[in-house]
């Protein structure tokens, strides 16, 4: 029961890998969301397993990609990667149930070279008791800004 030197336990992994992250709130991830300005495309990734998602509820708008082939499918260089996941400037903000495994997948992004990924402070059950809508249209596309969204 000694543990191998240099090895360290889940929380000090936790603790260090969140030390790596901006973590956002969920009212802060959804406002990300909906910045039609914003300058790098915006998702927001459920890795929650099926069964979760069907005990919890969904976030419409949310791409479902499990913790078990996130890394694929959103690494640029991955030929298994999701269409959207062509650039390293992209705002990847992965949530879980309660925000513990989504810190470690975003760290994991994070070490593939995506520095703008993160997590949702208290994942989706956090996002549910600040009574943010079930469903999100996504604004932030990185793309030039439609004229109904011109300040100028």
């Amino acid at each position: 029961l000694i543990p191998p030197p240099d090895s360290m336990g889940i929380d000090q992994r936790l603790e260090m890998e969140r030390a790596r992250l901006e973590r956002v709130t969920p009212k802060s991830a959804y406002e990300e969301l909906r910045e039609p300005t914003s300058p790098w495309p915006v998702v927001l990734v459920d890795i929650r397993p099926e069964a979760q998602r069907r005990e919890e509820g969904n976030i419409g708008g949310a791409m479902v990609i499990e913790r078990n082939v996130l890394e694929w499918r959103f690494d640029p260089r991955s030929s298994a990667r999701v269409p959207l996941a062509d650039r390293y400037d992209l705002r990847v903000i992965v949530f879980c149930s309660e925000g513990y495994t989504s810190s470690l997948a975003a760290a994991s992004l994070r070490d593939l070279g995506l520095l703008n990924a993160t997590d949702v402070i208290g994942g989706y059950k956090a996002w549910k008791a600040a009574g943010l809508p079930a469903e999100v249209e996504v604004l932030a596309t990185g793309l030039p800004v439609p004229e109904e969204y011109s300040f100028s």
